[in-house]
């Protein structure tokens, strides 16, 4: 299937793919992720097509999902989430809890440090500073939100504990046949967190990935496929 507003075909670098999403049932951690793979995602797949999903889908199958009302912050965390910029594409740091999960990911020290280099970058209207220095582990804390599906518009959900070796996994359940990506995508941007294939130009499928083609609310959809256009003859 292919999302509302999003495209059926992608292009970058002059290279063309059908780009699809899977609808799956809600994925938890009473999950195993090679059988909602090998469930939803195999019967689709051709030789040659590449398989991604979400982190939050991937860390939800590990336990890395916390209920809100069970993280209780600390006074650090709630100073610090005072400082977080809201935007209009998730509540990130913005809140205590998440605030206090990031702090529990990187640790006090580090994330200290970034919240004094975040500052200095406003003084110099520089953006991004305060993510540079606490790394991944703390951009990927994703908050609630309304648009998230139930029961996680109310959950804490962190990064996955190592997508590169998952994405590894997976494609072994897959008998080799496919690639598969671990990704983090929303309306910014995206990053491939994780790739079974380590010769994958990583920068080329983000450029393909760029309209977020992927849906985590009512769309049900934390999983998509890539497939190589092919010219009618």
């Amino acid at each position: 299937m292919v999302n509302p507003d999003k495209q059926e075909i992608v292009e970058a670098d002059g290279k063309k793919y059908y780009c699809y999403a899977i609808k799956t049932h809600v994925v938890s951690n009473e999950d195993k992720i090679e059988d909602v793979v090998k469930q939803y995602g195999e019967p689709l797949l051709e030789e040659g097509d590449i398989l991604f999903m979400s982190e939050k889908m991937v860390a939800c199958t590990e336990g890395r999902a916390y209920p809100i009302k069970d993280v209780k912050p600390r006074w650090l965390a709630r100073f610090l989430s005072r400082f977080v910029v809201k935007t209009d594409y998730g509540i990130g740091l913005a809140m205590p809890e998440t605030m206090e999960m990031a702090i529990r990911e990187c640790g006090t020290f580090r994330i200290l440090i970034a919240a004094f280099c975040g500052a200095v970058g406003k003084l110099f209207r520089k953006k991004g500073w305060f993510y540079i220095v606490a790394g991944y582990k703390a951009a990927a804390v994703d908050g609630p939100c309304d648009c998230t599906l139930p029961p996680y518009n109310k959950y804490v959900v962190l990064a996955p504990k190592d997508p590169e070796t998952t994405a590894k996994k997976l494609s072994e359940a897959l008998q080799g046949h496919n690639t598969v990506m671990v990704v983090d995508l929303n309306d910014l941007g995206g990053k491939i967190l994780g790739s079974s294939d380590p010769e994958a130009d990583l920068e080329f499928f983000c450029k393909l990935l760029k309209q977020n083609p992927l849906g985590q609310s009512a769309q049900q959809t934390p999983m998509g496929l890539l497939r190589p256009f092919k010219e009618e003859a």
